[in-house]
């Protein structure tokens, strides 16, 4: 997978879950567009679900959690397949992380 590639997938995930995310923690802020401004609000999420007495919030944290480390994998894997693979994983996690959390 070309870097271009891998920028535009994470680009559709980011316009795919970065609103519910920031809505989560109550943060209609802009991020930045970068593969890592998006791992980082997913990281921020799960910061405060984790952080939370509800046991639903805290199951979300660790499906975010689980999404961040697939994301991570997918930005410095070198081999093309991987990052398709592990992209598809993130993506799994990242839409359970926010239906456990809703």
């Amino acid at each position: 997978m070309t870097v271009q590639t891998r920028n535009t997938t994470f680009a559709a995930l980011r316009d795919c879950f970065a609103t519910d995310l920031a809505t989560l923690i109550g943060d209609p802020s802009q991020r930045g567009a970068t593969p890592t401004d998006f791992i980082d609000l997913v990281e921020e999420v799960r910061d405060v679900l984790a952080a939370s007495s509800l046991g639903t919030w805290q199951d979300a944290s660790e499906e975010l959690d689980s999404a961040v480390s697939y994301l991570t994998d997918a930005l410095t894997s070198p081999d093309a397949d991987d990052q398709r693979l592990l992209l598809a994983r993130a993506r799994t996690h990242l839409r359970d992380g926010i239906e456990t959390a809703s």
